[in-house]
């Protein structure tokens, strides 16, 4: 009898698993569908299947508060990336002050999540998306800055490039929530 009640229980966990994975592959498949030019499926798979918020997710909602969770740790991320390589003596004026302009812009960015994630917890959606989108601009602008001196290579392209995605995804996931 207590075998079967652990064989049970272990069916259930691995259909309760499978479901999240489903989940978040579906999500992720129709927010790379929805958006190709800003989000890349396997980039959207691998960033939530190892987050255990995700693996715990209900439905898109969930996911919606975890993306943007995950966007503002980058964000947060990026900007102590910004610190030590200010920190760093390498680079010149031009560099360092485009790396500054970069903190600034990922602080931004990180207040704008925040605000987005108030907004969705609030059902606000006009306010979440206007402010989710507003971090959108922050790695774009980051990494432009740099072209502007003829020879020099962006430090943050990497982390721009992510950013951009985590902060498209949410979006995505949002517009899923309001169909």
């Amino acid at each position: 009898m207590k075998n079967s009640h652990i064989s049970c229980l272990l069916f259930f966990y691995l259909l309760l698993v499978s479901a999240t994975s489903d989940l978040i592959q579906k999500s992720c498949y129709e927010a790379s569908k929805g958006n190709p030019a800003n989000i890349k499926l396997d980039f959207c798979v691998s960033a939530f299947e190892g987050n255990p918020k995700a693996k715990a997710a209900y439905g898109v909602a969930d996911l919606v508060l975890v993306s943007i969770e995950t966007a503002i740790a980058n964000a947060t991320a990026i900007g102590s990336k910004i610190s030590k390589l200010l920190d760093n003596k390498r680079f010149g004026m031009f560099a360092r002050n485009c790396l500054k302009d970069c903190s600034e812009l990922y602080s931004l960015a990180g207040s704008s999540l925040e605000t987005g994630l108030d907004a969705f917890q609030a059902v606000d959606y006009g306010t979440a998306n206007a402010e989710i989108s507003a971090a959108l601009d922050a790695p774009v602008t980051c990494e432009d800055q740099f072209k502007e001196k003829k020879g020099l290579m962006s430090p943050l392209t990497k982390e721009n490039n992510n950013f951009h995605q985590l902060a498209a995804i949410p979006l995505a996931f949002m517009k899923m929530v309001q169909q």
